[in-house]
């Protein structure tokens, strides 16, 4: 199991790697937010020797729009793992199956040398989720033990706390394994 985190603009630029083989960083939401942070954040990423990740965080509608609009501010390089971000709302709205299916798919297809993943909770896998459909992966927040989310499908990551901040395991035996992976 390796360790990583996910951060935004809510955390420092600078912060700490100690122990960590990945990071996920937000990088866009809807088709008007873009982190303030997000350079500075991915070059400490790299200066660490992290796999990097970005996620966007999906709103309903305009899917084709968001997918351009994230691939467009997400920096592209291959072996980077790309995230689309499917929960709740701040409206209290969340986009459809279809709507999220669709954000996948149109991601993969504009950048096809990078693998992308569905980020969302277990509730939502379990209640909202009509098609499993989750790319190259599924990475699952369910704030217990670490690697033993409560699902049956098979995960990539998975969230188990937010706190202090957002923490995640990885999957896989090795840093040289995710990073191979990483290259679709």
């Amino acid at each position: 199991m390796l360790h990583g985190i996910d951060v935004s603009a809510y955390q420092s630029a600078t912060y700490d790697t100690h122990g960590l083989s990945f990071v996920f960083i937000k990088a866009t939401e809807g088709r008007s937010y873009v982190n303030s942070r997000l350079n500075a954040q991915t070059k400490h990423g790299r200066d660490a020797g992290l796999v990097v990740g970005f996620y966007h965080f999906l709103w309903p509608g305009n899917i084709t729009a968001q997918a351009e609009y994230f691939v467009s501010h997400a920096p592209e390089k291959a072996g980077d793992i790309l995230a689309v971000d499917w929960e709740t709302t701040g409206d209290g709205t969340h986009a459809s199956n279809s709507e999220k299916d669709h954000f996948i798919r149109k991601v993969k297809e504009l950048r096809p040398h990078n693998r992308v993943v569905l980020y969302t909770n277990r509730n939502f896998w379990l209640n909202i989720d009509t098609t499993s459909y989750a790319g190259d992966g599924l990475w699952i927040a369910d704030y217990v033990t670490a690697g033993h989310p409560r699902i049956k499908a098979k995960w990539r990551f998975h969230q188990y706390t937010d706190d202090p901040h957002d923490k995640d395991v990885a999957n896989f035996s090795t840093a040289a394994a995710l990073r191979e992976w990483a290259k679709p």
